[in-house]
């Protein structure tokens, strides 16, 4: 521990360039959540790149026989913070699976031959987990949140960005189970699903407890005429919490479920989710975009 903590900090100190073992080679630091704690951790890793870009890293544990704690986090908490350089961004964790995930290692291999030798020391299979970038802002790219309005809608377009993934991978795995009924299910894509539910859902639940508990208390006390339009807020934040619970539901069965019925609710679901997202921006966006957005880093939440 001692020494992860003196990596990260030489990583800070030092744009990403750190010595020792590590130097010269390709570092960059992953935070989660704790699966049991629900406390943040933060641990160096080495890691690679797809070709499309894509960083990958290695659940090694220097060829233990347990998988890395780092590595159950993220099976209950996808969303993640990386740092790479002087960036940092967040992501979701995508453990590969299968003939995927054997490609994918071979190719960590070829940019770093250590992993094998830590293949070699346990019958565990070392997971391969791709960190998928999410961005932020208006189509085009994104942009800095200067205000707390554009934070919210920075958050709620990350929200349908995760509900429009969920359905498009929805969609490949009944689209190949009708082209080919006897093949087995492609690699990975229901973790895949599973993970960037777990994000989605995780998200909301925070982003709405949030304002129901700071930032809905602040607009009735200086905007007490939308007290009104507030009430409906939190009431929809109820329903929205069970259709959250709903929709996992209904990601749990897919594998079993019946495509047009699956699709069907889902749709149900993304719409009036995407309902309460727009009734939520036409009543506090030009509020909250009023107000700037504090500086420094945000605090630790457990």
């Amino acid at each position: 521990m001692r020494f992860n903590q003196w990596v990260i900090d030489e990583f800070r100190a030092h744009e990403g360039k750190v010595g020792g073992p590590f130097e010269g080679g390709d570092l960059l630091l992953l935070t989660t959540t704790g699966a049991r704690s629900g406390a943040r951790h933060t641990v160096p890793l080495g890691y690679a790149r797809t070709e499309d870009g894509r960083l990958l890293v290695t659940g090694s544990n220097l060829g233990a026989d347990t998988h890395p704690a780092w590595y159950h986090n993220v099976l209950t908490h996808p969303a993640v913070e990386v740092e790479v350089g002087t960036e940092s961004f967040g992501a979701v964790a995508v453990p590969a699976e299968g003939e995927r995930r054997d490609r994918l290692f071979e190719r960590i291999v070829r940019t770093s031959s250590g992993y094998a030798d830590y293949q070699a020391q346990t019958a565990r299979i070392l997971p391969v987990v791709v960190l998928e970038r999410t961005e932020y802002g208006p189509a085009g790219g994104p942009r800095p949140a200067l205000t707390v309005g554009d934070k919210l809608l920075e958050i709620h377009v990350w929200l349908r960005g995760q509900l429009a993934r969920v359905r498009a991978d929805a969609e490949a795995h009944f689209a190949a189970a009708a082209a080919d009924p006897g093949a087995p299910t492609l690699p990975g894509l229901g973790l895949q699903i599973r993970q960037h539910c777990l994000a989605f859902c995780e998200t909301l639940d925070f982003h709405h407890r949030s304002e129901d508990a700071a930032v809905f208390p602040q607009i009735e006390h200086h905007q007490p005429h939308l007290a009104e339009a507030l009430a409906r807020l939190r009431e929809e934040h109820r329903k929205v919490a069970d259709l959250k619970s709903e929709l996992a539901a209904h990601i749990r069965e897919f594998r079993t479920a019946d495509p047009g019925t699956f699709l069907a609710e889902l749709t149900r679901m993304s719409e009036e989710l995407t309902a309460h997202m727009d009734y939520e921006e036409s009543v506090i966006l030009p509020i909250l975009s009023g107000i700037p957005l504090p500086s420094g880093p945000p605090p630790a939440t457990a």
